[in-house]
């Protein structure tokens, strides 16, 4: 992997590189960029999905790297860490104040208050403590509402030149400290604002790695995703009211309320047309948001207070202004994706709009500009790289080789990459059985059948805990919890009860305990040893049918001919059943199972493609067989009683 990674730093050639856990990919990668970024004085940037690996990264790989290789580079190599603006305190606001308005639930509830007023205090006293105001090292840490309070937004800073306290700036120390740095590291949506937004957050540099990058296309379209309501327009409203003429504020208030009571009568869900009313409303804001911007008229020489609230009022305005055009224009261009999103959880209902895809955009604005590294323990999907190639934007390769890796030349004018599958240290197929639950029924929408909780029961009982149980839904693993608790010795714990790194940690420690929960979990869990021996998955998890981003997605690839549900849904569970597969080897001594308790993974057509998307451990389908192995691997972790 590091030669195949120097060759494209040279060739310029992009690669894409699966490397199972306990590879070494880190060190693979980091090496020859690190030799690059010397030797041509260039900033490498490696960006990474999760705080996990980063701080993997900043903490133990690269400073070890820069002490071994210094003498091979005649110096010791260097390094930093890039986050977005909103991860580091502003001292202008902790000085300052925020002005900003307290929601409803803070007005009507002192305790609310008192809370965040607490929170405030101590993000004041921490400013004059902290080194980096980076909001990551504060332990434990704070609500969002207090955080807002004490940080700016890119659109909301002042500015270095105009901010008073901008030389103490911890954002722009960050900033100035990358620019300097061999290699920066980041994470996905950071590299996706540099890519996409048309304003330079990183440093210059011409090589990227991106590490998790099967999480890539979801942070660069969560980027790109942009949210309108009537509160925000409101609060729009209320921030340039003290600005500007109030007549000219309260049409935009009056614009607020229209929006909002159209959001209050529309069914959350998908719009494939923009009906009328609602088109009025957006017609609504965008004219009063841009009369409002208007008549702040030209940028005037003010004191820092009175800069600070037109920056606030400006950012939102545009906020508002550009979402309200950008919904407008959606169902001309077909690029976006509409909806209104609303819950039991949420106060009210909002407008939301994604592009319908991110790989046009990878493919001009980063493929195009940089060399670029792609690399994860799962890309190979179905068994080939194509599937998330085509996500990203890359042109699929004509084949593609274990090892050795293929170079496409399919479209001449398309990126060139390869794609290279290092293989895994571990020894799936004697170290891990993939057991699949052929003869439980079908998972119905009404939540966990009773035989799916028998056989939960059963396994459990015959691992002696040691369970981390993937559930599809927040409802089905607490479900589970709830009926298994009473039934089983070995306690569970259910995400959601306290912090999921907290439940992680008591789940790591006790080897007796079991772990349930969702989404998060599938990806998130580092647990080597015997505390994790069994590894559940309740049902294949595709998409919910009523997902609005990717029901559009796989109208769109029905529509050119294509298979929309192979190529969304059946990509999307196999990403996350591989994901959730690769929890259970973690070190070279781990074994144990991956029950999937889905039949539809031995039934179902589809099922030959998402199981090749698995690492190849040996497969039953028999209930007895992965119980009696499932209860020798419990016997060979358990003290035996010794006769007096």
């Amino acid at each position: 992997m590091a030669e195949a990674v120097d060759r494209s730093i040279r060739t310029g050639e992009h690669l894409a590189v699966q490397a199972g856990t306990g590879t070494g990919k880190s060190l693979a990668y980091l090496v020859p960029s690190i030799r690059h970024a010397v030797a041509e004085d260039e900033t490498v940037v490696v960006s990474t999905a999760t705080i996990a690996l980063q701080r993997q990264l900043v903490d133990r790989d690269l400073p070890r790297l820069a002490k071994a290789l210094k003498k091979e580079l005649g110096r010791e190599p260097t390094f930093a860490i890039l986050k977005g603006r909103r991860n580091y305190l502003c001292m202008h606001r902790v000085h300052n104040g925020a002005p900003e308005e307290p929601d409803d639930a803070a007005l009507f509830d002192p305790f609310a208050v008192s809370k965040l007023g607490r929170e405030v205090k101590r993000l004041h006293e921490w400013s004059s403590d902290t080194e980096t105001g980076d909001r990551d090292e504060l332990v434990p840490g704070v609500s969002e509402q207090a955080w807002r309070q004490v940080s700016v937004t890119a659109r909301e800073c002042l500015g270095v030149s105009k901010c008073p306290i901008g030389s103490d700036c911890f954002a722009e120390r960050a900033r100035a400290e990358a620019g300097k740095a061999d290699v920066v590291v980041t994470n996905h949506a950071m590299l996706a604002i540099d890519a996409l937004e048309g304003y330079q957050v990183l440093p210059d540099h011409d090589v990227v790695v991106i590490d998790e990058a099967h999480d890539l296309v979801d942070r660069v379209t969560s980027v790109a995703t942009e949210e309108l309501s009537g509160a925000s327009v409101a609060t729009a409203a209320r921030r340039c009211g003290r600005l500007i003429d109030q007549d000219v504020a309260d049409r935009l208030a009056e614009a607020s309320d229209g929006l909002a009571m159209i959001l209050e009568d529309m069914p959350a869900g998908r719009l494939d047309a923009l009906p009328r009313a609602l088109a009025g409303a957006l017609a609504a804001t965008r004219d009063a948001a841009h009369n409002c911007m208007s008549a702040m008229g030209p940028e005037r020489k003010e004191d820092p207070d009175g800069a600070t609230a037109r920056k606030l009022a400006l950012a939102l305005l545009e906020e508002v202004h550009d979402c309200a055009v950008r919904v407008l224009e959606a169902f001309d261009e077909e690029r976006d994706v509409v909806w209104v999103s609303g819950d039991f959880n949420q106060k009210a209902p909002s407008l939301r709009v994604a592009p319908l895809g991110v790989g046009g955009l990878l493919r001009e604005r980063l493929f195009a500009k940089r060399t670029t590294v792609l690399t994860s323990a799962t890309l190979t999907l179905g068994g080939a790289f194509d599937t998330m190639a085509r996500q990203w934007g890359l042109p699929p390769a004509e084949k593609v080789r274990k090892v050795e890796g293929a170079a496409t030349d399919k479209d001449p004018d398309g990126p060139k990459w390869t794609g290279l599958d290092v293989g895994s240290p571990f020894q799936h197929g004697s170290s891990g059985i993939l057991y699949v639950a052929r003869h439980l029924p079908q998972p119905g929408r009404d939540g966990l059948p009773p035989e799916y909780l028998d056989e939960i029961e059963g396994l459990v009982n015959a691992a002696g805990g040691r369970a981390l149980g993937l559930f599809s839904s927040m409802r089905a693993a607490k479900a589970a919890t709830e009926a298994l608790r009473d039934k089983l010795d070995h306690p569970i714990l259910c995400q959601g009860e306290d912090a999921t790194g907290l439940l992680v940690k008591k789940f790591a420690e006790d080897e007796r305990t079991c772990l349930f929960g969702t989404l998060s979990l599938w990806q998130g869990v580092d647990v080597p040893g015997p505390s994790l021996q069994l590894v559940i998955m309740d049902r294949i998890p595709f998409p919910r049918p009523d997902d609005p981003l990717a029901s559009a997605r796989q109208k769109a690839v029905n529509s050119r001919g294509g298979n929309g549900f192979l190529t969304v849904a059946a990509t999307h569970a196999a990403l996350l059943l591989a994901q959730g597969a690769g929890r259970l080897l973690r070190s070279m001594s781990d074994k144990g199972v991956v029950a999937v308790l889905d039949p539809r993974l031995a039934t179902a057509r589809y099922g030959g493609f998402l199981r090749a998307s698995l690492p190849p451990f040996w497969t039953t389908y028999d209930p007895e067989v992965v119980r009696a192995a499932l209860k020798r691997l419990d016997a060979a972790h358990t003290p035996q009683a010794t006769s007096p």
